[in-house]
């Protein structure tokens, strides 16, 4: 059924329902959204990818890729879709199509990075390169790898927005949010871009380094799928200025956090530690540890950074790690991360307070703040 009711409509009913917990709804969620996108490779794959040779491999690498996700972003996004109007499967379903969207861009940031591991397990394109070695197919197996993995994503950045027009909502419902899908892809892929500019070498300000970390992942991950639910759900502007700054509080905490993961993480978070400094990448963490160093430890750490790996070979990472914990770094960015988490759930207190956002919607809302600053360490 097609959903168009108005937005004061909507709100009353979204008012009427009762208040889940806030982790039992984030489980439910997820757990929706998990097999609505692994039913949606499954198809397309059936459809699409079958005639190939090695397509059962294939399939069952993306299936497996986009089953271990988080879901933040469709989570935020049927949140700002419930922030307006009540349940609905269909807008479920469409917001779900943000998780082929990230599956695209983890797929091509990982062949862009060279990561190894995504998840706790071997990247999409490592696994293509091993199937290529034990199929014993000519070419060279790392290009094969790579350039499957971009093609996956590729597939998977079309089947995103088929997701959305295939979901059950109305035309009128979709067209409130393209220009928002089309603003959070175009940010998505300039964010990207930048980051390949990110170089611990070239010292940039921290105001430059929180801008791409704004663009590249905060947005992406909170704000946008917020705004985007919501506009489809016919929110008014109020409503959405109110999630945009939340969005963009709980965005920044989050990749703050993924910042400090990259240093000081450990296996339970599913990803190597160190990569960033590896790459010499100017993260928030890394440049706010060069502002707040002394002179001595300064050029310690630009020593170890600002090198190359042909000429100075690669970064002691446990070295760099030790010197940027002595800074107080690690301890500034908590501070941080803290400010904006307060900062969020402020608002989210005050919009109900007059009657912007109902408890069971601000309930959640203010779980994800934390849950997006208190990630494991």
């Amino acid at each position: 059924m097609f959903v168009e009711t108005g937005q004061a409509e909507q709100r009353e009913r979204g008012r009427s329902d009762p208040a889940p917990p806030a982790r039992s709804w984030a489980d439910d969620v997820r757990h929706r959204v998990r097999a609505q996108v692994e039913e949606t490779v499954r198809l397309r794959c059936a459809e699409h990818v079958h005639s190939m040779h090695g397509s059962g491999f294939v399939s069952g690498v993306l299936t497996d890729f986009v089953a271990r996700g988080k879901y933040l972003r469709s989570m935020f996004g049927y949140l700002g879709w419930r922030s307006a109007a009540p349940d609905s499967p269909a807008a479920l379903n469409a917001v779900a199509g943000l998780e082929l969207l990230h599956a695209f861009a983890l797929l091509q940031d990982d062949v862009m990075d060279g990561s190894l591991l995504r998840r706790g397990r071997p990247t999409v394109h490592v696994q293509l390169a091993q199937w290529h070695r034990g199929q014993r197919l000519s070419g060279c197996p790392d290009r094969f790898g790579e350039s499957g993995a971009v093609l996956l994503g590729d597939l998977c950045l079309v089947w995103a927005e088929q997701a959305m027009r295939e979901s059950g909502l109305g035309r009128t419902v979709l067209e409130r949010g393209w220009p928002r899908y089309d603003a959070m892809r175009s940010e998505l892929a300039v964010g990207q871009f930048a980051d390949l500019l990110n170089d611990a070498r070239r010292v940039p300000p921290l105001d430059e380094v929180m801008d791409v970390l704004r663009r590249k992942s905060g947005n992406y991950t909170v704000r946008r799928p917020l705004e985007l639910g919501a506009a489809m759900a016919g929110a008014d502007d109020d409503l959405l200025d109110l999630l945009g700054d939340y969005g963009t509080m709980v965005g920044e905490a989050f990749q703050m956090r993924d910042d400090v993961l990259g240093v000081f993480g450990t296996d339970a978070t599913g990803k190597p530690t160190g990569d960033d400094l590896a790459e010499r990448k100017a993260t928030s963490l890394v440049v706010l540890a060069r502002e707040l160093a002394g002179p001595a430890t300064r050029r310690e750490l630009d020593a170890l950074l600002y090198g190359s790996d042909a000429v100075d070979g690669p970064v002691d990472v446990p070295a760099a790690r030790a010197l940027i914990d002595f800074t107080g770094a690690r301890r500034r960015l908590d501070e941080l991360i803290t400010t904006r988490v307060h900062g969020a759930l402020r608002l989210v207190d005050g919009a109900v307070a007059d009657g912007r956002l109902a408890d069971d919607v601000a309930g959640v809302l203010r779980a994800m703040a934390v849950r997006c600053a208190d990630r494991i360490t």
